[in-house]
């Protein structure tokens, strides 16, 4: 299953594109099926309609933990590193893992969850975080994961688009030198929450929190009172899996849904490739297990592939800015996959925190989240990876299930800030503005997938319509990723951005219209538009343009009071970085916002406008410039 030369990876590919069914159908066979599939693929991209492995029958969890009991049950699965180093950090075997699953699984079904139902999560970084995922696999019934940075408003917009029954959280999480009281904003969420009849809650932070009788139970009661004996629900390939909430060009978050079989074969294949994992070695994923990443190179893809997952919870600054330094030193990690706003804020310390620390058993580095640029690529290159490492530059989407384009480890000559080529089984084409393809090398145009592959969507929860129309009706029978992107003279992928209206912040997927809207709740606000710019850590800022006629007072209290809002409406990843106040907007004659022309002013780029005379006033431009250049 392992690609082990750039010569074998070229005949995979060739291979996976020539008879991806066959090509498929014998990576699956390296996954433990109750029943094996009648059908490899059907599938179109109109309705759309795709179906993978039709008429197996598995179970995922059998396929990350059962399957490894008898040669590696007593191998680390999940190394937990705890948010402060003085604390101990907790190693958890494939045999006590399976264990803890198989009891929390009966603790699910004793508070009423059978398969099919939504279960919501909102825990910190624990090892709990992952046993709650498998178990809600163990018995069919779906996750929806919610990053433990979102708004009572955000995670109750959640729980009810996906009629969630149960809900398991913990009392508070650490954040660094912070507490995030998890259970309190839980509970502000379910006032609104009418489908939720169980809230099951673990001890972490040990803070005093609200138990509602009849409603809330304790993790740590619940497990006392079953067994550690769980059958695995036998499941379809195309049952559903889990949803996974994502930001899109409208206001409202699209629930992805990813289904068992494709997306576990999918998330396993790259995870065993792309990485080059090798038995035995410890790999560190620092992603939240809320995000896509979590779920597929933290959960999924490395306990399907028998590996060593280590967990963190905390942020790289604290308590020192060598804290993942030293992780990786005290663990002898082999592999770190991390962000660029990670990689950018810990360039900005220097090398000071570097000092002294023994990072030798780093084989491979990794890159996710967003397009990571050249002078981190090299810092990471020369400091992390002493130029012996690899860097695999992920791309990939919440909707993709798992990688699509990247160098594999030891196997793909790489090059700094490129994604290089795509993985096997998966076809990538460049598109113009009206969908025809653009050939050769040397070109830019909007990135679509012309095939399936087995990890990616199959619909937005409860309205397929939305899926449609988000990603399939831009371009005929393509799937449109939203991104732009350059094919250089070796046919190498360079991702450009989004061409939609979504933001890139420190690689969270944020909507225009989602922060909008959140901004227009506040009372004095008339209209606002939002824009993305260049930000030297997070990579893209967020921009707001902001009417707020009855001004009077402190302006910086009004911006301060609309970043609250911002903040209970969706959560404190979505804060505007810069509020500006203008009297109107640069609108065409039909009310259409040009974002285009406040995307130019918030770079700093006035310098080709464009035709704004065609404006329904154009004064507004110049009003926006300037008042731009005096907050410089």
């Amino acid at each position: 299953m392992q690609i082990t030369s750039f010569e074998q990876y070229q005949e995979v590919y060739q291979q996976s594109v020539n008879e991806p069914e066959q090509f498929w159908g014998s990576i699956a066979e390296n996954f433990v099926w109750k029943k094996k599939w009648d059908n490899v693929l059907s599938w179109n991209f109109t309705e759309p309609n795709i179906k993978w492995f039709e008429g197996a029958k598995l179970n995922i969890t059998e396929n990350c933990l059962d399957r490894h009991l008898l040669t590696d049950g007593d191998k680390p699965a999940i190394i937990w590193e705890p948010n402060s180093p003085e604390d101990d950090s907790v190693t958890l075997t494939y045999k006590m893992l399976h264990e803890q699953v198989c009891r929390f699984a009966n603790v699910l079904k004793r508070n009423g969850a059978q398969k099919g139902d939504r279960i919501c999560i909102y825990m910190p970084m624990v090892p709990e975080l992952a046993i709650a995922v498998l178990a809600c696999a163990r018995i069919g019934a779906v996750h929806s994961v919610v990053f433990g940075g979102f708004s009572a408003k955000s995670i109750a917009d959640r729980i009810n688009d996906a009629a969630c029954k149960l809900v398991i959280t913990a009392d508070g999480a650490y954040r660094g030198n912070k507490q995030i009281p998890l259970k309190d904003v839980i509970d502000d969420a379910l006032i609104g929450c009418s489908t939720v009849e169980k809230c099951i809650v673990l001890t972490h932070v040990r803070t005093p929190v609200s138990m509602l009788k009849g409603r809330d139970v304790w993790w740590e009661d619940e497990v006392k009172h079953v067994n550690n004996v769980c059958e695995a629900e036998e499941m379809d390939a195309e049952d559903l899996l889990f949803i996974l909430y994502t930001s899109g060009s409208t206001g409202k978050p699209k629930g992805v849904v990813h289904t068992c079989g494709g997306y576990m074969v999918y998330a396993g294949y790259t995870f065993s490739n792309v990485f080059n994992y090798q038995p035995g070695e410890v790999y560190f994923c620092t992603a939240d297990i809320g995000w896509i990443t979590g779920h597929s190179y933290i959960v999924y893809g490395p306990l399907s592939q028998g590996a060593t997952s280590l967990i963190f919870e905390g942020i790289p600054t604290f308590p020192t800015p060598s804290r993942f330094w030293d992780i990786v030193e005290k663990h002898k990690v082999n592999t770190l996959y991390t962000a660029p706003t990670a990689i950018r804020s810990l360039m900005g310390f220097g090398d000071e925190p570097l000092v002294g620390k023994d990072l030798s058993s780093i084989r491979v580095l990794g890159s996710v989240g967003e397009p990571i640029n050249e002078e981190a690529w090299h810092w990471f290159d020369e400091k992390i990876g002493h130029q012996k490492a690899p860097i695999v530059d992920t791309w990939w989407q919440t909707e993709t299930g798992g990688i699509m384009i990247s160098p594999i480890a030891t196997v793909t000559p790489t090059k700094p800030s490129f994604a290089t080529l795509p993985l096997p089984g998966i076809q990538p084409i460049l598109v113009d503005e009206n969908g025809n393809e653009i050939e050769g090398n040397g070109v830019n145009g909007n990135l679509c997938i012309k095939f399936p592959w087995p990890g990616m969507l199959r619909t937005t929860y409860g309205d397929h319509e939305r899926c449609k129309l988000t990603y399939f009706s831009t371009y005929e029978n393509l799937y449109f990723t939203g991104d732009g992107c350059l094919r250089d003279e070796d046919g190498y992928y360079r991702i450009t951005g989004r061409v939609d209206d979504v933001l890139n912040v420190s690689g969270h997927r944020i909507g225009t219209a989602e922060v909008e809207n959140a901004i227009n709740m506040h009372a004095g606000v008339v209209e606002s538009a939002v824009v993305g710019y260049p930000h030297d850590v997070k990579g893209q800022g967020i921009y707001a343009f902001v009417i707020f006629p009855a001004m009077h007072g402190d302006v910086e209290l009004t911006k301060k009071d609309i970043l609250q809002t911002v903040t209970r409406v969706i959560g404190a990843i979505a804060k505007p970085d810069k509020v500006l106040f203008v009297s109107g907007l640069p609108k065409t004659r039909s009310g259409k916002i040009m974002r285009r022309i406040l995307r130019k002013i918030a770079e700093g780029d006035i310098s080709n406008l464009g035709d704004i005379s065609t404006l329904l006033d154009p004064n507004v431009v110049q009003e926006i410039i300037e008042r731009a250049s005096e907050k410089k």
